[in-house]
């Protein structure tokens, strides 16, 4: 069987829950029927979809050679937005659940001569397949992992292996990651790979201004500062595949538009910062308030993520 022959979803069982770190638990996914998990790469995702109104992404962490598992950890949230809470309360082992994916927006280049990786507290967790990956191919790569203390971070006993190309990084120790001092002088050939908390995205976006427009990927979990910030005038819509014109008020998202007259718009994040709904534009020019696309995927106008970002002219022709 090949990954095209996996529906989009699919139902797998909870075969193991483990304590990963404080407030980390993993989880082992299975197919209740024995057969194969979907293939995935380096970066990816998957969506669990805990009701109709509720799914939250968390990234794959396991080995994409194992074919019968798929792995993800989740961070009890202080301000859960019932994700990580369903997760640590109510989800048990033998527990059948409903994924969407994988998707990955979060690739791994695999023409760099050097890869470094910065991860802070959950946000290692696609940073390991990663790894592994650079480990297989036999690539130069170092990680520097921060966290509020080094209790609270996660597989640091499967990231000892690897020796002095980790550095541990536990914030009540050592205060906030060196970044500078880590990534070194800006040169040509390197993947810079990052994940976590805003401030520390905001940090190394910062720190890397003088690099190659291409060595930094980040992924993030919520959106950035003011992102969804900004004027709320309403515009309209057409829908090209489906010939139809829909108005979208104010306070309203694109996505709540076109659903309320039953175009579906598959999204999970809400925000902006997952690239689920990723949708071609074909004229206009959208308002980006999303947090995911790069500079240059702005600037094009190409894509525009409806379930957050509106439009500066009066109209959008979306590929929908």
């Amino acid at each position: 069987m090949t990954n095209a022959d996996y529906p989009l979803e699919t139902h797998l069982v909870v075969e193991r829950i483990q304590t990963e770190a404080d407030g980390v638990v993993s989880l082992d996914l299975v197919s209740p029927t024995g057969d194969r998990v979907p293939r995935w790469e380096p970066g990816a995702h998957i969506d669990l979809v805990i009701d109709e109104q509720l799914e939250r992404q968390y990234s794959l962490c396991g080995d994409p050679a194992d074919d019968r598992v798929l792995k993800v950890a989740v961070l009890r949230e202080p301000e859960s937005r019932g994700g990580s809470r369903w997760v640590h309360e109510s989800l048990a082992a033998g527990d059948k659940i409903l994924i969407r994916g994988p998707r990955n927006h979060f690739a791994l280049v695999n023409d760099a001569q050097e890869y470094l990786f910065i991860a802070g507290g959950i946000g290692i967790t696609p940073i390991l397949p990663m790894i592994a990956d650079c480990e297989f191919r036999g690539v130069p790569w170092r990680l520097v992992y921060g966290g509020r203390q080094i209790g609270s971070m996660a597989f640091t006993e499967a990231l000892g292996r690897y020796g002095e190309r980790v550095v541990m990084w536990p914030q009540d120790e050592r205060g906030h990651i060196d970044i500078e001092g880590f990534l070194g002088e800006p040169r040509t050939g390197v993947a810079i790979y990052c994940c976590g908390p805003g401030p520390l995205l905001d940090a190394v976006e910062d720190v890397c201004r003088p690099w190659p427009s291409e060595a930094l990927h980040v992924e993030r979990f919520r959106a950035k500062e003011g992102a969804l910030d900004g004027a709320d005038e309403p515009f309209d819509v057409e829908l090209q595949r489906s010939k139809i014109l829909v108005r979208v008020e104010a306070g309203q998202t694109i996505v709540e538009a076109v659903r309320a007259i039953g175009v579906h718009v598959p999204t999970s994040c809400g925000e902006g910062t997952c690239g689920t709904c990723e949708t071609e534009v074909l004229d206009g020019i959208p308002d980006h308030r999303d947090s995911f696309l790069t500079p240059q995927e702005r600037e094009s106008n190409e894509v525009i993520l409806p379930c957050c970002s509106r439009a500066c002219t009066p109209s959008l022709v979306l590929d929908l």
